[in-house]
C-alpha cells in the first residue's frame, strides 16, 4: 500500500486482500462486514495510524500498564475528542466487557505505587454497582483532581436477545463526537459513527434518534458542546432536539442544575441561552426568565429587560476576559475594556483566584456569578410602574430580585453558600451604580464609611457586585456610554477592589478591639441586640479612623448605651 494511500485511510480500520484496500469502517467489524459483501476471501483487517499525534496524560500509560492479560479497556468520550481536537483532558472515561468496579480498584490500588510525582492522594468507590461502574479520584499537588470512571458496556439489555458490545455501548451515546473509542491495547481508534469526520468538519449529530428522548438533558449538553467547539448543529440533531424539550420536566433538578452551570461556565453563555430560547428549553430550564421579553426601559437603556440580560452575560463575559490572569491583548480590543483594563487591570490574578474558587462541589464562583447576571433584573417585570411624571421605575427590583433568584436556587438544591452568595449579588447589584452616577453628578467617590459598609453587607461577594456592575452598565448603554460615566465607574470599583484586597485590615475588617463578653463585664450588661449594635459601632468607627484602641471602644459603647437608653 502506498504512502498516500495510508493517509487517506488514516485513522479508519480497513480490508485490505493482496495488499489492496477493499472495505474501511470505523470498526474492525464494519470493515470486515463491508468486505464481506463484496469478496468471498478473507481480508486481512488492519487499522490505519491517525495523521496527527496523539498526546495523553502520563496516568493513561499507567493504567494501561496494569491492565491484567486478556481484558481490553477502551478510553470513550470527551477524552478521546479531546485528544483528536489536542485540547487538554482532565477526566477519563473507560469501558470495558465486565468487572468495572473491580478494574476501578486495581487501578486505584496500583497508583499509590506508580511513580507519578505529581499524586498525592487517591480514592476509589463504587460508583454505580447495579450498572457495575466504579470511580477513581487522583488528586495532584497543586489540588487538581482527576475522574477516571470504569464502566460495563451499556446496550440493549441482554433479556432482548442483544448482547452488550463496545458497538451497543457507542451506539447509545449521545453525540458522534463523544462516540469514538480508545483501545488501550495498541492505541487503536474505533469510530463506527464517523465522529472523527464530524469533529473534522464541525457538526454536531446526535447518534441516534432516540439520543435526546433516552435523556433529555441532552439537549443542554449539545447546545453547550456547539458552543464550546465552534460547531454546527446538523437540523436533524436540531430537530430531535426541539421534539423532546417536553420531556426535560423528567429531569431531576440536579441534572439539570449541572448542565446549565457547565454552560454558565463555558464559552458564550449567551449564545446557548439563545439556543435554548430558540429550541423551547428555555422556559423550563430557567421559568422565571421568559417574562423579561418585550419590557420596555426607559433610557439610557437601551435595550428591552430581555435583550439587556443577555447582553449583561455577554459583557460579563467579555469584562472576565480582559480581567482574566492569563490576559491577551486582543480581549479588550474595545476603548472601554482597555480603559477598564488599565485602570483595574493590577487586580486580575486576585480576581482570577477568587472566581475560579468553589464554594461546593464542581461548580465554581464564576458561573454562580453569570447566574447572577442572569436573574438580576428578573423582577423588573412585576415591579415596573411609572413615577409622577410618567417615567418608568422598578422600585426594588434588586430586593425581589434576589428572592426570585434564591428560590430558583433552592429549586436546583444548590447549597446554601452558594444561595446566599446569589442572594447578596443580586440585592446589592445597584450600589455601584449609586455611587457611580453620585461621582458624576456631584463629583463626590464613595467615602470611607460607604466602602466599609459596601463590604460589610456583601462581604467576599462584594467584588462579585462590583464585576457584575461594569457589565449591567455595558449593557445599559451599548455604544451611547459616555466616557466620563465609564471612567467614574471604573474609579469607584477602583477604590473598592483596593480596599478589599490592599486595605483590609484598615478600612474592611479591623482586628478586634473587644468581644461581646469582654463589653457586657465592662458595662455590667445582659446579653442583648445592643450588644451586637456596640460591636458593630466599634468595628465601623475603626474603618472611619476614628477609633483604634480599648480605651476608646468602651468610650463608644459607653455612648451608644447613653443614645439608647
Amino acid at each position: 500500500m502506498s504512502g498516500e494511500d495510508e493517509k487517506s485511510y488514516a485513522g479508519r480500520w480497513v480490508a485490505r486482500l493482496r495488499g489492496r484496500v477493499v472495505a474501511q469502517g470505523g470498526s474492525p467489524e464494519m470493515a470486515r462486514r463491508a468486505a464481506q459483501s463484496r469478496y468471498k476471501e478473507t481480508p486481512e483487517i488492519v487499522f490505519m495510524p491517525t495523521n496527527f499525534p496523539m498526546t495523553f496524560p502520563p496516568i493513561l500509560d499507567f493504567v494501561r500498564s496494569v491492565l491484567p492479560e486478556g481484558v481490553t479497556v477502551y478510553l470513550v468520550g470527551g477524552a478521546v475528542r479531546d485528544v483528536l481536537l489536542g485540547r487538554p483532558i482532565h477526566d477519563l472515561d473507560f469501558v470495558l466487557e465486565r468487572d468495572a468496579i473491580k478494574m476501578a480498584r486495581l487501578v486505584a490500588n496500583a497508583l499509590p505505587c506508580a511513580g507519578i510525582g505529581i499524586i498525592t492522594k487517591v480514592d476509589f468507590y463504587p460508583l454505580d454497582p447495579e450498572r457495575d461502574t466504579g470511580r477513581v479520584i487522583v488528586t495532584n499537588e497543586d489540588g487538581t483532581r482527576t475522574l477516571m470512571d470504569f464502566a460495563a458496556f451499556r446496550g440493549p439489555d441482554p433479556s432482548t436477545g442483544t448482547s452488550r458490545s463496545l458497538e451497543t455501548d457507542i451506539l447509545g451515546r449521545d453525540f458522534t463526537l463523544n462516540a469514538i473509542a480508545l483501545n488501550l491495547s495498541d492505541y487503536s481508534i474505533h469510530d463506527p459513527l464517523s465522529g472523527a469526520m464530524d469533529l473534522e468538519e464541525k457538526r454536531l449529530r446526535a447518534c441516534s434518534p432516540s439520543a435526546f428522548s433516552d435523556d433529555p438533558v441532552r439537549i443542554l449538553r449539545g447546545v453547550r458542546l456547539a458552543a464550546n467547539f465552534g460547531f454546527h448543529i446538523l437540523p436533524e440533531t436540531r430537530k430531535a432536539m426541539k421534539a423532546a424539550v417536553g420531556l426535560l420536566g423528567n429531569i431531576s433538578p440536579e441534572r439539570m442544575r449541572d448542565e446549565l452551570f457547565r454552560i454558565l461556565d463555558g464559552t458564550q453563555p449567551a449564545a446557548c441561552l439563545r439556543a435554548l430560547d430558540l429550541l423551547g428549553a428555555l422556559e423550563v430550564v430557567l421559568p422565571e426568565l421568559p417574562v423579561l421579553k418585550g419590557v420596555e426601559q426607559p433610557v439610557p437603556h437601551v435595550h428591552d429587560v430581555w435583550e439587556h440580560t443577555l447582553r449583561t452575560v455577554s459583557h460579563l463575559e467579555a469584562v472576565l476576559a480582559a480581567l482574566s490572569p492569563d490576559y491577551n491583548t486582543e480581549t479588550a480590543s474595545d476603548l472601554l475594556n482597555g480603559l477598564m483594563v488599565l485602570r483595574i487591570g493590577r487586580y486580575r490574578q486576585q480576581i482570577g483566584d477568587l472566581l475560579a474558587a468553589p464554594l461546593t462541589g464542581d461548580r465554581s464562583l464564576r458561573s454562580l456569578l453569570f447566574l447572577a447576571a442572569l436573574y438580576h433584573d428578573v423582577a423588573k417585570p412585576q415591579t415596573k410602574k411609572a413615577d409622577e411624571e410618567g417615567q418608568l421605575r422598578f422600585w426594588g427590583h434588586d430586593q425581589q430580585g434576589a428572592e426570585i433568584a434564591a428560590s430558583r436556587a433552592r429549586a436546583f438544591a444548590m447549597s446554601n453558600d452558594e444561595t446566599t452568595r446569589l442572594e447578596t449579588v443580586i440585592r446589592n447589584h445597584m450600589r455601584i451604580l449609586f455611587h457611580t452616577n453620585r461621582l458624576v453628578r456631584e463629583g463626590k467617590p464613595p467615602s470611607r464609611r460607604a466602602v466599609y459598609r459596601f463590604f460589610r453587607d456583601t462581604g467576599p461577594a462584594g467584588v462579585d457586585v462590583c464585576l457584575l456592575a461594569l457589565a449591567d452598565m455595558r449593557a445599559t448603554y451599548e455604544q451611547t456610554m459616555p466616557q466620563e460615566t465609564w471612567a467614574a465607574a471604573l474609579d469607584v470599583v477602583r477604590l473598592m477592589l483596593e480596599n478589599w484586597f490592599e486595605k483590609p485590615a484598615e478600612s474592611i475588617s479591623p482586628p478586634l478591639l473587644i468581644n461581646g463578653d469582654e463589653l457586657m463585664q465592662a458595662l455590667d450588661l445582659q446579653p442583648g441586640k445592643i450588644i451586637g449594635e456596640m460591636l458593630e459601632a466599634i468595628r465601623e468607627a475603626q474603618a472611619l479612623g476614628e477609633v483604634s484602641t480599648r480605651g476608646q471602644a468602651l468610650d463608644l459603647a459607653r455612648q451608644k448605651l447613653k443614645d439608647h437608653s
